[in-house]
């Protein structure tokens, strides 16, 4: 009589233990799951800070003339745009070209994989954040402005200048020797691989050219690391890759500037307009004109009742302006 009992019973154990089973079961896929990107998400942080602690201490372990900064670089991540903010991993203050080739060599020997990027910075002056890099290392060019200028007088006048030297300095320099710039900028606080790397456009590029155009020769560190010198009759590719290329190329280090005379006085003439196709005209005609100014800018303005005015600012120097 009790058998039966105990059959039923014991059949419902195993019952019980089946499902026990199932349910264990059902649930090792999900906690599996859950144990594997833990996992990975950890193997993936552990490798992201020891990558970061690998970067830092090959930094760290460069022979430099200057040095790197690590901390407080927060002016690093600003321009004069002001739309960008990227903070660089370290900034460096170069004392020398070779402080430069010497990061720029480290960087390209790790690879791609450290994902380190470089940014030469002059003045800051920038739109777009194209001096800036994220987590990457920004090349502060006006630590170079120590290198003494040299100018040198002749039938073809120039001045070797460093990278990071401040238009502004050169025109004091040179005027020292009678000397100037043929082509500026219409603001002369930037520097001149900023410039270079552009174009480098004012009011006498209707005569001279724009900047780059009047650049006898550069010293340029490539994406390499190396060091080279280029002109329109050396490594001419590089030289015009360069002038004009947005920093794409190399970084502008040196650069021989040719110069002109400077005149001891000039006149200024400003002329307001109100109608734009007179202005152009007027303008057209000095531009192509031989014999008239030297320097001719144009630009537009609102004043106070809000009437938009045409200014067309020309200069005259004593000496230069003929009739």
């Amino acid at each position: 009589m009790k058998l039966p009992t105990f059959s039923l019973l014991k059949q419902n154990n195993i019952i019980f233990l089946k499902f026990l089973m199932v349910l264990f079961w059902s649930c090792i896929p999900d906690k599996t799951n859950l144990c594997s990107n833990h996992s990975f998400s950890t193997t993936n942080a552990v490798a992201q800070r020891l990558g970061s602690y690998n970067v830092l201490s090959s930094l760290k372990s460069l022979s430099l003339d200057g040095h790197l900064s690590f901390g407080n670089n927060h002016f690093a991540s600003k321009d004069f745009g002001n739309r960008f903010h990227y903070l660089p991993l370290a900034v460096l203050h170069p004392k020398s070209v070779s402080d430069i080739a010497t990061l720029v060599k480290h960087v390209y020997e790790m690879g791609p994989s450290s994902e380190l990027t470089i940014a030469a910075r002059g003045h800051g002056h920038s739109l777009e954040g194209q001096a800036q890099t994220h987590d990457g290392v920004v090349i502060s060019m006006e630590a170079m402005q120590r290198q003494k200028m040299q100018v040198h007088n002749g039938e073809k006048p120039y001045v070797d200048v460093s990278g990071g030297e401040l238009w502004i300095n050169i025109l004091h320099e040179t005027l020292k020797y009678g000397l100037a710039p043929k082509s500026w900028t219409d603001y002369l606080h930037l520097t001149v691989g900023g410039t270079l790397s552009n174009a480098g456009i004012s009011g006498q590029a209707f005569r001279h050219g724009p900047q780059i155009n009047n650049v006898n020769q550069l010293q340029v560190v490539t994406g390499k690391g190396e060091v080279v010198i280029c002109s329109e009759e050396k490594n001419s590719d590089l030289f015009h890759a360069v002038l004009g290329g947005l920093g794409q190329f190399g970084i502008i280090t040196q650069a021989r500037i040719s110069l002109g005379p400077a005149p001891k006085m000039v006149k200024w003439i400003r002329m307001l307009y109100s109608e734009f196709s007179v202005f152009s005209k007027d303008q057209e005609y000095l531009i192509s004109s031989e014999n008239s100014f030297d320097y001719i800018e144009g630009m537009k303005w609102l004043n106070i009742s809000t009437w938009m005015k045409l200014r067309l600012q020309i200069r005259i120097s004593k000496g230069c302006y003929q009739n």
